[in-house]
């Protein structure tokens, strides 16, 4: 071969091999995303779990994509659907909206890492071994709901009349309800104040529920923490309205929507909190070396527009106590 045709060919096959052999591009990993609660309820949580990802520099659609799986507070169906994210191959699930997501998805997997957010003890659970080193595949945000209803009681007590039954709201079919449930049983005994409890785990359950404790004379609720009952805020806060009962809550998205009262974290923060764990693990961090995050504050916020519909006067020493007032 002359040494014209040699340079030549080797020129065409240098132009030609990067069509011929392009380099492979990286295929952006799976983020796992179970919920107990519905889609249409959880925007802002969803939107505060992606802030927590993008703290860390990663955005979805250019370093990661997201399956979504809601059971819409139909708690029978999360252990399908955590398979169903297994069987996907995801790298990281949050499982988010109660312990009942969170042990769904560590049955599902014991390899997979987890993040969760619970409003129960994850140690009790089974999910870690403990808060500071949680080994295991799993990590995430323990909310302190059930150490929380004795303080619930007592701000509802200031608003009604000391005599007056309290009823309680519960979903039987939350295992973290026996927990919720005793720790206000408690705090009821020493305060030696009535109380009834009403069971709720249906759109139908809770209008009866209402009819009942109506006919009962219950003079204020407690609705218990639980992620169907988020999901329900409007129908609830319709409810107390209609009749006239005086009610507390857990979270701040309640009060704003029309509820009289709440005292909680912030659910948003939580959930940025675990878009932070979230992105930590996607970027080589084990679950197992981070610690469970707890809240350290606490918000009171009261509703002066639903306190005047019920015809209740706020006592100005708790009104001073309040983190935020909507009127």
């Amino acid at each position: 071969m002359k040494r014209r045709q040699f340079i030549t060919l080797v020129g065409g096959a240098a132009v030609a091999w990067p069509l011929a052999a392009p380099a492979q591009q990286a295929v952006a990993p799976v983020i796992g995303f179970l919920s107990s609660r519905s889609a249409t309820d959880s925007i802002h949580l969803v939107d505060g779990w992606r802030r927590g990802l993008n703290d860390v520099g990663l955005i979805e659609g250019r370093d990661f994509s997201v399956e979504y799986r809601w059971a819409d507070g139909r708690y029978e169906r999360l252990g399908g659907l955590a398979h169903e994210l297994v069987r996907r191959n995801v790298s990281v699930v949050a499982a988010v909206g109660g312990n009942v997501a969170a042990l769904a998805a560590k049955a599902a997997s014991h390899t997979i890492s987890i993040v969760f957010v619970v409003g129960s003890d994850p140690i009790k659970d089974g999910l870690v071994s403990s808060f500071n080193r949680p080994g295991g595949n799993a990590t995430g945000i323990s909310l302190i709901t059930a150490e929380l209803g004795a303080k619930r009681l007592e701000l509802l007590r200031e608003l009604v009349p000391t005599d007056s039954s309290i009823a309680i709201l519960i979903n039987p079919n939350n295992p973290v309800t026996s927990a919720l449930l005793a720790e206000v049983q408690s705090g009821a005994l020493a305060a030696g104040q009535q109380i009834q409890v009403f069971n709720a785990s249906t759109v139908d359950e809770l209008d009866a529920s209402f009819v009942l404790l109506t006919q009962r004379s219950a003079g204020g609720l407690i609705v218990m923490p639980d992620p169907f009952f988020n999901s329900r805020r409007e129908q609830i806060n319709t409810l107390t309205s209609n009749h006239k009962i005086p009610a507390i809550f857990d979270s701040r998205e309640h009060t704003v929507a029309g509820g009289l009262m709440s005292y909680g974290t912030s659910y948003v923060e939580m959930y940025r909190h675990a878009g932070l764990y979230t992105g930590r693990i996607l970027k080589g961090e084990k679950a197992s070396n981070l610690p469970v995050v707890q809240p350290t504050k606490f918000e009171l916020v009261i509703n002066l527009k639903t306190a005047k519909a019920l015809g209740l006067e706020v006592p100005p020493t708790l009104l001073a106590r309040a983190d935020e007032v909507i009127e």
